[in-house]
């Protein structure tokens, strides 16, 4: 039945712009659904070296899209100051989850969001009485370290003016400067701190409120109307059925 639904809406929206070229059309035709993804971004994307395979949250709901077309998904790998732009020169159809934002917006589309969250300092855990709040890190002598071409860079020279900034170029990440005590602190999404923490018990969440709620979405054609409709009916129809209800429970997560 639900393969039945998913037909049927294809046929919906492709009727309704006959005459538009649209990426839609092109993956059915290839029978290959193209994600860009970072595999960086823990819990949502993360890249095995070892196996050159991808797993996380994104991952499983891109399948699930891929499933539902009756196409075949390829992983392409990119980075973060270049995700936009794979989207602009067609090396994808659609990013895993980005966070939206004007500068992004102005050259590429987002899909509806299906997952928000704040922003969250990390420390050494023998720290926290050195660091008790965000503005004990806005100070000339505190290093803050975040990963180039992400949103928490351009946060970061917000809430943190007086500070030294240093910004590592994937795939090296920004709580490894932590880690390795060249930096202070570093901010993530609160979704990622507590995987963080989980995995490396030598850093702590500085304040679990965190500030600047943001949203994640796809990258997408922005262009490309009729691609933009099918993906976000999609994603509207996955919310009712459960579907993300279980994945944000199969990785502990939780959408503010």
């Amino acid at each position: 039945m639900k393969k039945i639904l998913i037909v049927f809406f294809i046929s919906l929206i492709l009727a309704s712009s006959a005459n538009a070229e649209s990426r839609l059309q092109k993956i059915l035709s290839s029978g290959e659904l193209r994600v860009g993804t970072t595999g960086d971004f823990n819990p949502m994307t993360m890249k095995d070296p070892a196996t050159n395979t991808y797993k996380g949250f994104d991952i499983d709901v891109t399948t699930e899209l891929a499933k539902d077309m009756g196409v075949k998904i390829k992983f392409v790998p990119t980075e973060w100051k270049t995700i936009v732009s794979g989207i602009t020169a067609d090396k994808y159809d659609i990013s895993t989850s980005a966070t939206i934002n004007a500068k992004r917006a102005l050259s590429a589309g987002f899909t509806e969001s299906y997952f928000k969250y704040g922003t969250v300092p990390l420390i050494l855990k023998k720290n926290l009485k050195k660091f008790k709040t965000w503005e004990s890190l806005n100070n000339e002598k505190v290093t803050i370290a975040t990963t180039l071409g992400t949103v928490q860079e351009k946060l970061a020279k917000q809430f943190f003016p007086k500070s030294k900034l240093v910004s590592v170029e994937s795939p090296a990440r920004d709580y490894q400067e932590v880690l390795a005590g060249r930096a202070d602190a570093h901010i993530t999404s609160s979704f990622e701190a507590y995987t963080l923490i989980k995995n490396y018990p030598k850093l702590a969440i500085l304040d679990v409120k965190g500030k600047n709620t943001a949203s994640l979405a796809w990258l997408i054609d922005q262009k490309d109307q009729v691609w933009i409709n099918y993906v976000n009916h999609w994603i509207e129809m996955k919310k009712t059925s459960g579907f993300f209800d279980k994945l944000l429970e199969k990785y502990n997560l939780k959408s503010l």
